[in-house]
């Protein structure tokens, strides 16, 4: 059995700085009221706000590292004063004693067994994945599981309102089913690495066959190369002796000698054409040179005569003077002129007897030099390639001799067969563990649902729940009245907070009697809502059995101060300047 012993806070949501405790070892029910007094406390709406379910979330907080609500972590820590949040948790099971420290601001994860603190491998964010799955394995529960049987709150959805899969990962788990799952997956895992090893054994078998079926192939393969290898070769070789004797037929030193030829006549004839050109151009300088010595020569005679050779009128001495001397000057620069024309004249006629008369053109094969040495380059390079084709040896004579000299690999399928035995066998306890028709599943389903369903009906039935609700054998629910179908949502709030109350404790009820008791149970304000006079009795009367008989410490938070005289039990929580404080005995752990 798991006896949760008691719970200590600081700096947890609204408790503060002072450390609260509540003791969990008051047997039967007690009533959790809450009093703020900074809004007056006097009546039924000051009670909210007070802290009340800061305790549940503390509790949760504590064995899960998670509020029970959808709250983040670092929201947990108590706004006003900001850190040195701290959640103690005491609990018994199996004679032992155990005890969690959990906090933020700083992270601390601190787990005792027997007073002795165990080794953390991973405290960096207050949190420890191995240690907290050694808290779930001895709670042996999940978080989900813990919302369902032991705090209930109205802030968890309900589990008829959960999606179909969602339900049936909470009922397989209820069930015993997810052990199956859990065995299912380690088996999965074993199977895959068996799986593994064979596709490695039959990877390494075939690699060897197709190795062994191969080297014939590739001998075939290579013969069939080396013939065409060598009819290639000849054929190659025909077709450079046939290109050289065709480039041979040319006599390529003549063509590149008449090239030369062509080079110098292409050079005089563009000379002597340009000779030509200046020649005619001087000829013409030459004339207009004459025409001009002629004229002045017979203007200078006309002016010996005294009278302007322009216009006829006589000159005086000054003025006759002036125009002689620029007239003898005219007619000394056109003199000068007329020599220096005369002289390149002379110049031009004798290059041009030196070129003399040009021979006919001389004819070729190619249109440049350059053709005509790449044509001689072609010939030795075709020579080259018909030495290299001729001294080359096949490539494949050498591959056949090595592929003809392996040896064939022996096969072991002893390996494989055993692999393949263990497989079968392997897939064998898999579908036996995940079928849903397997014998496993179906006797554990069998055993198990209905009792599920005997303990849902007598709880329904206290209740006064006027409905039939039974989980048929795909896990399924189904929810009837005068056979009609029901969804979860048609229901009033008061029908609904009696089928999750019902339906909770026939899970509590299922999962004690597979698994273990545990003392403790939470009820959060789902009596409050929309339960008339006599549902609320009716819950009550539950509840007061429950912990008058099996020994549950039963805590029923409300809002309802007349509760108080249907309890064994009273915690009030009291809100004054902000901070939450607990009026009970308990001693406080630090």
């Amino acid at each position: 059995m798991i006896r949760i012993q008691d719970l200590t806070v600081k700096n947890f949501m609204s408790v503060g700085n002072t450390t609260q405790a509540v003791d969990f070892n008051k047997q039967q029910l007690t009533l959790v009221l809450g009093e703020n007094l900074d809004q007056g406390g006097d009546d039924s709406g000051s009670r909210n706000g007070t802290g009340k379910t800061t305790i549940i979330n503390a509790l949760s907080y504590a064995l899960y590292g998670q509020a029970l609500t959808n709250i983040r972590r670092d929201n947990l820590v108590n706004k006003t004063n900001n850190k040195g949040m701290l959640v103690t948790l005491a609990f018994q099971k199996g004679g032992k004693e155990y005890r969690i420290e959990r906090g933020r601001k700083p992270n601390t994860l601190k787990f005792y067994i027997d007073q002795k603190e165990q080794e953390l491998t991973d405290e960096s964010q207050g949190d420890s994945r191995k240690t907290q799955e050694d808290i779930n394995d001895l709670l042996g529960m999940s978080h989900d599981m813990f919302k369902h049987i032991v705090a209930l709150n109205t802030y968890t959805e309900p589990f008829l309102a959960l999606k179909p899969n969602d339900q049936r990962a909470i009922i397989e788990q209820l069930l015993g089913i997810t052990i199956l799952s859990e065995k299912a997956d380690l088996l999965r895992e074993a199977t895959k690495i068996t799986r593994d090893r064979l596709t490695e054994e039959n990877a390494k078998i075939q690699a060897i066959t197709n190795s062994n079926d191969k080297i014939k192939e590739n001998i075939d393969r290579l013969h069939s190369r080396k013939k065409a290898w060598i009819a290639q070769n000849k054929q190659d070789r025909d077709k450079l002796d046939k290109a050289i004797r065709e480039l041979e037929q040319l006599d390529i030193d003549s063509e590149l000698e008449d090239h030369e030829k062509l080079k110098t006549w292409t050079e005089d004839s563009k000379h002597l054409a340009n000779l030509t050109k200046e020649r005619a151009t001087v000829e013409r300088a030459l004339e207009q040179a004459d025409n001009n010595v002629n004229k002045l020569g017979k203007e200078l005679d006309e002016l010996e005569t005294a009278k302007c050779y322009a216009c006829g009128q006589e000159l005086h001495d000054d003025k006759l003077e002036e125009m002689k001397d620029k007239l003898q000057k005219d007619y000394g620069d056109a003199t000068v002129y007329q020599l220096s024309m005369a002289e390149k004249m002379q110049k031009v006629e004798k290059l041009i007897e030196e070129i003399g008369t040009l021979d006919s053109k001389p004819n070729t094969f190619y249109e440049t030099a350059k053709e005509a040495y790449q044509h001689r380059s072609n010939v030795d390079s075709l020579k080259q390639s018909l030495k290299d084709k001729t001294d080359e040896l096949d490539p494949y004579s050498e591959q056949i001799d090595d592929l003809e000299k392996t040896a064939i690999q022996e096969i072991n399928w002893d390996t494989v067969n055993e692999l393949t035995d263990t497989k079968e066998h392997q897939d064998f306890l898999y579908k036996l563990l995940t079928n849903k028709d397997s014998f496993i599943r179906k006797k554990i389903i069998d055993q198990n649902l209905a009792y599920l369903n005997n303990r849902l009906t007598h709880y329904l039935d206290r209740l006064q729940l006027p409905h039939s609700v039974v989980f048929k054998n795909d896990l399924s629910v189904e929810i009837t009245q005068l056979g009609q179908d029901l969804d979860f949502d048609n229901l009033s709030r008061g029908e609904r907070n009696r089928l999750i109350l019902g339906l909770s404790w026939a899970f509590r009820d299922v999962w004690e009697s597979l698994y273990q008791n545990i003392n403790l149970l939470f009820i959060d304000e789902l009596v409050d809502s929309g339960m008339d006079a006599n549902g609320v009795e009716n819950a009550i009367g539950v509840l007061k059995k429950m912990g008058r008989e099996r020994q549950k410490n039963i805590y029923l938070i409300s809002h309802k101060e007349e509760l108080a005289s249907r309890v064994t039990n009273v915690l009030k929580v009291i809100k004054e300047n902000g901070f939450t404080s607990y009026d009970n005995d308990v001693e406080v752990m630090t």
